[in-house]
C-alpha cells in the first residue's frame, strides 16, 4: 500500500494535491526508497538544450534577481524545461554538493513520473504555483528539503516553457518566498514579451493581413461552466473576460471553426431547437460590445485574431501522440453544462479521443489520473485496464480492486459502465465534428 511507504507522521493532515501526487508517483512505478532522480540530459546534450531553449535569454535576469537571493539564504534556484529536465541549477558550492545526493543536478528529470512528488514536477503537472515541504515528497531521500515552484509561460500563446524553483530547508517555503518566485517568473515572461516586440519592430512591424495587428485571444473552457477569455492587444495590454454561458458557446464554436460560420450554421450548432435569426444577431451584438468591434467579424462570423484554446491544445497533443501532455492539459469536460449541439459534439469527441488514447497507452499513471477524476471515477473499463497494467507488486492494486468491487456492487454484473456503451467512442477532429451537424436543420 502507498500508506506503507509513509509513516504516520507523514500521512497525518496530508494536503489533497500532495496525496494525488503520491498516487500518480506510485502508479508510475516510482519507488519511495529511490535515492536520486534520473539523468535524462547528458552533459553534451544539456549544453545544446540550454542554448536552444527560449528561457536562455532571460536566465541571466532570473539568476541576478532570484539566484542571488537563493545563494544568500543557502538555497538553490533551478530552472527546468517543460518536460521536467533541470537546465540550470544555481547555489553555493556547499549546498549544491548536498543536492547532488538526491540527484537535484543539471540534466536530471524531476517530472513526477520519474522523481516522485516534488514542487517542480507538481508545478508542471498542475500548471500553477505549488510548494512541497519535507516529508510531503514521495521519495524519502528528499525529506530534508522543501521547495516552491511556479510555471513560466510563453507570452505569445501561453504554452508552458518550464518551471522556476527555489529549493532549500523547510524555512525556505514561506509566503514571501512563494511570492518572490511568482514575481520572478512573471518578470521573465514580461522580458520575453519585450524581446518579441523588439524583434517585431526591427522586422518592420509586418503583420499577417488576415489578423488584427498583434491581437491574440485565448479561451479556457475545459472543466468550466462558463468560458474565460484573455485578450492581448500585442502592445502589453491584456484583459480577461468571464463570459456568459451563451457567449462562451458562441466563442467556443467560432474558435473551433477558423474559416468562420454563417449565421445559419452557427444557429444549428448553438440552439437545440430552431431559433429566429434576430435572436442570434442580438447575442452577437452583445458579444461585440463586450469584445470590441475589431475582434468579431461577420459574413462569415469569425474571430479576427490569433486564437488559442485549451481544448484545441489537447487535440493537438493527441495528434502528435503526446498523451501525458494531453492529460495534463485536460481540466475536465468542455463546458459541461452546455446543451448546445455543437458543443456537445465537440465535448463528447474530445473526451472519447482522450479516453481511448489513455487506454491505448497502457500507462498506469495516466489511467490513475483518469479514474480519480470526477468524469472518470465510474469508468469500469479504465479501472480494469489500470489493474491489468499495474505490476504484481504495485501498492495501488488493492485500491483499484476495491474500486472495481464498488462498481460491481453499484452497477451490477450486467450493467457495468462499458466505455463502448457509455461514451460515443472516438470521433473525427473538431472541423469534421462541426461540419457533420451544420446542415441538420429540419
Amino acid at each position: 500500500m502507498v500508506s506503507e511507504a509513509r509513516d504516520a507522521r507523514e500521512v497525518a493532515g496530508v494536503r489533497a494535491d500532495v496525496a494525488e501526487s503520491w498516487l500518480r508517483s506510485a502508479a508510475a512505478g516510482v519507488l519511495a526508497d529511490a535515492v536520486d532522480a534520473p539523468i535524462t540530459l547528458p552533459e553534451d546534450a544539456l549544453r545544446d538544450q540550454r542554448a536552444a531553449h527560449p528561457l536562455a535569454s532571460v536566465f541571466p535576469l532570473l539568476d541576478d534577481v532570484l539566484g542571488r537571493a537563493a545563494r544568500e539564504c543557502d538555497a538553490i534556484m533551478a530552472v527546468s524545461d517543460a518536460s521536467g529536465q533541470l537546465l540550470w541549477v544555481c547555489g553555493t558550492p556547499a549546498v549544491l554538493r548536498r543536492a547532488e545526493a538526491i540527484g537535484f543536478v543539471e540534466g536530471s528529470n524531476w517530472d513526477e513520473r520519474l522523481a516522485g512528488t516534488n514542487a517542480p514536477g507538481m508545478a508542471l503537472r498542475l500548471d500553477q504555483s505549488v510548494h512541497v515541504i519535507g516529508a510531503e515528497h514521495f521519495r524519502r531521500s528528499v525529506h530534508r528539503w522543501s521547495c516552491a515552484a511556479t510555471p513560466i509561460h510563453d507570452p505569445t500563446d501561453q504554452s508552458l516553457l518550464g518551471v522556476l524553483d527555489i529549493t532549500g530547508a523547510d524555512d525556505v517555503v514561506i509566503p514571501q518566498t512563494t511570492a518572490m518566485v511568482r514575481a520572478a517568473a512573471r518578470m521573465a515572461e514580461s522580458e520575453l514579451a519585450r524581446e518579441l516586440l523588439t524583434r517585431h519592430a526591427a522586422s518592420g512591424g509586418a503583420v499577417d493581413a488576415g489578423r488584427a495587428a498583434g491581437l491574440a485571444v485565448r479561451l479556457e473552457a475545459l472543466g468550466r461552466s462558463t468560458g474565460l477569455l484573455t485578450v492581448d492587444d500585442g502592445r502589453g495590454h491584456r484583459r480577461t473576460i468571464r463570459l456568459s454561458p451563451r457567449h462562451s458557446e458562441i466563442l467556443l464554436l467560432l474558435a473551433s471553426a477558423p474559416r468562420g460560420l454563417s449565421g445559419d450554421e452557427l444557429a444549428v450548432l448553438l440552439y437545440e431547437e430552431d431559433s429566429s435569426a434576430s435572436t442570434l444577431r442580438v447575442e452577437l451584438g452583445r458579444l461585440r460590445a463586450i469584445l470590441g468591434y475589431d475582434l468579431l467579424a461577420s459574413r462569415p462570423y469569425r474571430l479576427i485574431a490569433d486564437v488559442g484554446a485549451d481544448w484545441l491544445a489537447v487535440e493537438a497533443m493527441l495528434a502528435v501522440g503526446d498523451v501525458p501532455a494531453a492529460m495534463r492539459a485536460y481540466r475536465g469536460p468542455l463546458l459541461p453544462l452546455s446543451r448546445a449541439p455543437g458543443v456537445v459534439r465537440l465535448r463528447d469527441g474530445i473526451e472519447a479521443s482522450l479516453r481511448q488514447a489513455v487506454l491505448d497507452s497502457r500507462e498506469p499513471d495516466l489511467m490513475s489520473t483518469w479514474t480519480r477524476s470526477g468524469w472518470g471515477a465510474d469508468d469500469y473499463d479504465m479501472w480494469r485496464a489500470q489493474l491489468e497494467a499495474l505490476s504484481p507488486r504495485s501498492p495501488l492494486r488493492s485500491l483499484v480492486i476495491g474500486q472495481l468491487g464498488r462498481l460491481d456492487r453499484e452497477l451490477g454484473a450486467g450493467s457495468r459502465l462499458d466505455g463502448s456503451q457509455s461514451r460515443a467512442g472516438s470521433q473525427p477532429g473538431a472541423g469534421s465534428q462541426l461540419s457533420g451537424i451544420r446542415h441538420r436543420r429540419a
